[in-house]
């Protein structure tokens, strides 16, 4: 499964966008640097009932932001994502 399809299927489960799941996990300190995946991997399991493979997709966004690694873009591997940039603004608004 692709980031990106890990985010769609996040907010078809949450009723939420990625961007406002990460404007919560900032509001509770969450992307600060010293707080690590598994405190919010619990807190993503508890309040929402994600799993560690849709959860761990939301960690990386909201530790280091949109962009992926390049070698995901493009390749046949499980993760392959059209862009280096995910769409964290709901599927609905997503261009194209």
């Amino acid at each position: 499964m692709s980031f990106q399809a890990y985010l769609d299927a996040i907010e078809d489960r949450t009723g939420l966008t990625p961007r406002q799941l990460v404007e919560v996990a900032k509001a509770k300190g969450y992307d600060d640097p010293s707080v690590k995946a598994g405190v919010i991997l619990q807190w993503l399991e508890t309040e929402y009932d994600l799993g560690r493979g849709h959860g761990m997709a939301l960690v990386h966004v909201i530790k280091k932001g949109p962009q992926i690694d390049a070698k995901h873009v493009g390749s046949t591997g499980t993760h392959r994502d059209d862009s280096d940039m995910l769409w964290l603004d709901g599927k609905a608004n997503r261009p194209g």
